[in-house]
């Protein structure tokens, strides 16, 4: 049986997966990394590793594995490649014991969703609640409110009418504030920088957490807010939930935000090459098959789908 790559290896494979990321390789550039790739047995185990970590990040909350390769792009980049390093030595042979040891592993979220997976249920009071992909909530309902903790991702809630002999409000709790329902259908989304929220029926009320701020957004409205304050509203369109049907629905849409909502439903790193970044996009992508969308896309832009692995898959200009 061959060695495990050493530490150095690892941090050139760490390398090469940071510029993977970043940047746009050019012929000559994926000619190097395959003869990196191909130079010996450990270098080819270092890269088997790095593809195994991309499948990982399919499995560990979304948010963790973002931050791990923010992490790459800041001063102590150095130091940031060999903490990727030390999970790449991790994810060997026991890759999965290690992972369920880890607390994340074993959230205690009542409901949660996989990359690229949704779920429907119907709580006890008849409300209808969809978790979108990457979700995680938790649902607690007392004598004196309904609660629903998003945790992470995206719901969509049709409230039902409370059986309780007493009002018992609904709200929805993030790390941001609070949204009561006042009869509604509406969406609230995790941006990981604010919360989005939707109103498609009826009416809610924002609370952001460090505010005495309030109010009341109406059907057809949206808007953003995180502790401190709320965006003013904008339209709400019925197609930022075409999600519910298992499409995702782009009008007139720049390329690099078509490819940012795309990748939220695939497991590994989808990127869009800044050449192409600008151009518009319009169209019906399944949700259940990303690769089908970007053949679609490859069949009516001057694009080609670049794939180093599947799990590592670019939007290049042709």
């Amino acid at each position: 049986m061959s060695a495990a790559p050493d530490t150095a290896v690892l941090e050139e494979a760490a390398g090469w997966l940071v510029r993977f990321q970043s940047e746009t390789l050019s012929a000559a550039d994926r000619a190097a990394f395959e003869r990196w790739r191909g130079r010996s047995a450990a270098h080819a185990a270092a890269w088997a590793r790095v593809e195994d970590m991309l499948r990982s990040f399919g499995q560990v909350p979304p948010e963790l594995g973002a931050r791990t390769l923010r992490q790459l792009d800041r001063p102590g980049r150095r130091q940031a490649l060999r903490g990727v390093a030390g999970l790449l030595l991790l994810l060997g042979p026991a890759a999965w014991l290690a992972w369920r040891e880890l607390p994340w592993h074993e959230w205690s979220a009542d409901a949660r969703t996989a990359t690229g997976e949704q779920r429907r249920m119907q709580l006890a009071d008849g409300t209808r609640l969809l978790l979108n992909t990457a979700t995680a909530v938790d649902i607690q309902y007392t004598a004196e409110q309904r609660v629903i903790w998003l945790r992470a991702g995206e719901i969509l809630l049709t409230t039902g009418k409370d059986p309780a002999p007493v009002h018992r409000p609904f709200i929805v709790r993030t790390a941001q504030g609070s949204v009561q329902a006042l009869g509604t259908r509406f969406m609230v989304r995790d941006e990981r920088d604010g919360i989005r929220v939707a109103v498609f029926e009826g009416a809610v009320a924002i609370r952001p957490a460090a505010s005495d701020a309030r109010r009341v957004l109406r059907a057809g409205q949206q808007t953003v807010f995180d502790a401190e304050r709320i965006e003013p509203e904008s339209a709400a369109d019925a197609a930022q939930v075409s999600w519910e049907d298992g499409m995702l629905a782009a009008r007139n849409w720049r390329l690099a935000d078509l490819v940012a909502e795309l990748a939220r439903y695939r497991r590994g790193f989808l990127r869009c090459d800044p050449a192409v970044a600008e151009l518009r996009v319009s169209g019906a992508f399944p949700l259940n098959d990303t690769d089908a969308g970007l053949r679609l896309l490859e069949k009516t832009l001057p694009v080609r789908i670049q794939r180093m692995t599947p799990y590592w898959v670019t939007v290049a200009a042709r």
